[in-house]
């Protein structure tokens, strides 16, 4: 089947950044919150009335949600679909404004829930409506004791703006305006985006090429490293300032409680990882023995393995789609159907051009209950699975579409689990597709990217971040110290397996700059190994599996995930041999990997 490769903006707000229908969608946002700031005036918060009113706030608080979702989510989209659009700029300050307005209301709502005495609150908790959504309600409750007075509060989110989303800002225009040059066999020199540059710099197939793009590419962010080295200290020293007064223990209580877990769980899972990576790095030697290479360099970690007359898997983006809905077929008639209508209704901008920023993501137009994807495809199976991984997420949205707002707010940890387990039926498809040995080890090579990522790579940047805090809270830390604790990490989490590492890959990340999370990183390792184990029960049980599978992401935004997962897994995260199961899971394909390819060197 064809589908459109491009987002279908116009049917969000027609015009464009630069319209009316924009425009008119932010003026009534306003209006919705002068209505919500005075509903908030009105209220005595006496439990003693009826739980009506607090029912009514949180209405107006759904409302001002979509609507100001709705137009910061298709200006963001519009702007990373067209990087040289100058006007998107202007509505992101716009809707900047509206949100940091909402900050200062929310602060208020929330102190108004604290000042409820225990005894009334659990009176107030017994209304039907209100004890549905619970768990949110006192974890707000709960995390609103550590605010500062009213007026403090209302400062930080005016100063928020022009603060620490301001930086991120900065960071992703500099980001915009940043080019890679490249010159090909033919001696021809094209500057390409940096999200052009980085697909063929990890994807390439011939090694010249990755390392040459390598070079100009730690070049060019080294270029504007002063730069970033500026942002990336502002943004960690706004957010120290904020857990100082907040009266937070540590830089890592705040990415805990946002990701509802403990500190405990956290440890078990980093040390299942540290105590399993050989198995990772036998598999990084082994790729190097077929490359012909004492060791990988950073830039060859992932690229393509091709053994024999075998040449890269590669898929039209057409084929890409119909190869997820034919494998999500497998698995359940709820994911393959929404995943049909998804890409149907163009839902996926995946246009390889110049003027977009990179990466790849999922979001959510609120006001129509629906996800949008964005991602660069350019016909490699790691294109194919991250297909299938923003699927799993705008799946993940879609089942819960219909549950009270507050139980829809999962953690980003448990985000990450509904697009894993995506991506591992499309990665577990094409390896069970190859028609050869050969074809098999280029296939599995691929889905190991995603282990070594997972458990070498993201673990790098976690313990980069960690030291990074921890000398932050000292003062300024410099460009050239910088480098060197990415390069430590590096060293640490491969087992300094690699001839070659990324100093300035701190400025090359996006997720070290994102204003809205902090530690963005060590979530994507817990989603991962989590969907594993959920997949195992999948091959265990299939019959039936959907809806279960559903029946958890349900709950993702109502529990803990120390529960969640002893509810529907029965199983214990705080302990070592939960993640260490998920691990082994992976290693069998290092162990057909190296098995298959030493057959073949023979």
């Amino acid at each position: 089947m064809k589908y459109n490769n491009t987002w279908d903006l116009e049917s969000v707000f027609k015009g464009g950044t630069n319209s009316k229908e924009v425009q008119t969608k932010i003026t009534s946002v306003k209006e919705d919150i002068v209505f919500y700031a005075n509903q908030l005036k009105a209220w005595d918060s006496d439990p003693d009335n009826d739980a009506s009113t607090l029912q009514e706030i949180l209405k107006q608080q759904e409302v001002i949600g979509k609507g100001l979702g709705q137009v910061g989510t298709f200006i963001n989209m519009w702007h990373d679909a067209f990087t040289d659009d100058e006007y998107a700029s202007v509505v992101k300050g716009q809707v900047m404004e509206l949100g940091s307005e909402i900050q200062q209301l929310s602060t208020i709502f929330t102190k108004k829930l604290v000042a409820i005495s225990d005894d009334n609150w659990n009176k107030l908790l017994q209304n039907d409506v209100l004890k549905e959504i619970s768990f949110s309600l006192d974890e707000i409750r709960e995390q609103g004791k550590r605010l500062l007075s009213e007026d403090e509060e209302k400062l930080i989110a005016k100063l928020n703006k022009d603060g620490i989303a301001a930086w991120s800002n900065l960071y992703s225009t500099v980001v915009s305006t940043m080019t890679v040059p490249f010159t090909d066999k033919d001696g021809k020199t094209t500057d390409l985006s940096v999200g052009q540059a980085m697909n063929k710099m990890y994807a390439d197939p011939e090694a010249e090429v990755r390392t040459e793009l390598f070079e100009n590419w730690e070049k060019t962010w080294s270029t504007n490293g002063p730069i970033f080295a500026e942002v990336l200290n502002h943004l960690a020293g706004y957010r120290l300032t904020l857990q100082d007064a907040h009266g937070r223990e540590g830089h890592l209580e705040e990415p805990l409680e946002y990701n509802r877990m403990t500190e405990e769980t956290l440890t078990a899972m980093w040390s299942a990882v540290d105590a399993k990576k050989q198995t990772f790095i036998n598999y990084l030697e082994q790729k190097a023995d077929l490359f012909g290479m004492d060791q990988l360099g950073w830039q060859d970690v992932d690229a393509p393995v091709a053994v024999g007359a075998t040449k890269p898997t590669r898929f039209t983006y057409d084929e890409a789609c119909d190869f997820v809905i034919d494998h999500f077929a497998s698995f359940g008639p709820k994911l393959t159907d929404f995943t049909k209508h998804a890409l149907e209704n163009r839902w996926v901008e995946a246009e390889d051009r110049s003027n977009k920023r990179p990466g790849g993501y999922c979001t959510s137009l609120p006001e129509f209950k629906e996800s949008r994807i964005f991602m660069t495809f350019t016909g490699s199976p790691s294109d194919t699975s991250t297909l299938a991984h923003e699927l799993g997420h705008a799946f993940h949205s879609h089942v819960m579409k219909d549950l009270p707002r507050l139980n829809r707010g999962y953690a980003m940890n448990v985000a990450e689990t509904a697009s894993t387990f995506a991506e591992t039926i499309i990665a577990d498809a094409t390896v069970k597709n190859a028609t050869s040995d050969e074809e098999k080890i280029s296939l599995l090579a691929n889905k190991l990217e995603g282990a070594t990522a997972m458990f070498l790579n993201i673990r790098a940047r976690f313990l980069f971040e960690d030291s990074f805090y921890t000398e932050r809270a000292k003062g300024i830390v410099s460009e050239k110290r910088l480098n060197e604790l990415m390069v430590d990490a590096q060293q640490e989490a491969f087992g300094n397996s690699l001839s070659s590492y990324h100093p300035h890959f701190w400025a090359a990340k996006l997720h070290f700059f994102i204003d809205r999370v902090p530690f963005y990183n060590f979530p994507y390792t817990f989603g991962y190994l989590f969907s594993l184990g959920i997949y195992a029960e999948y091959l265990k049980h299939p019959e039936g599996f959907e809806e279960k599978y559903i029946a958890l992401l349900r709950d993702t935004g109502s529990m803990k995930v120390e529960n969640l997962a002893k509810k529907h897994l029965n199983v214990d995260v705080t302990k070592e041999d939960f993640w260490a199961a998920g691990i082994e899971l992976v290693g069998k394909d290092v162990e057909e990997f190296v098995e298959l390819t030493n057959k073949l060197q023979k």
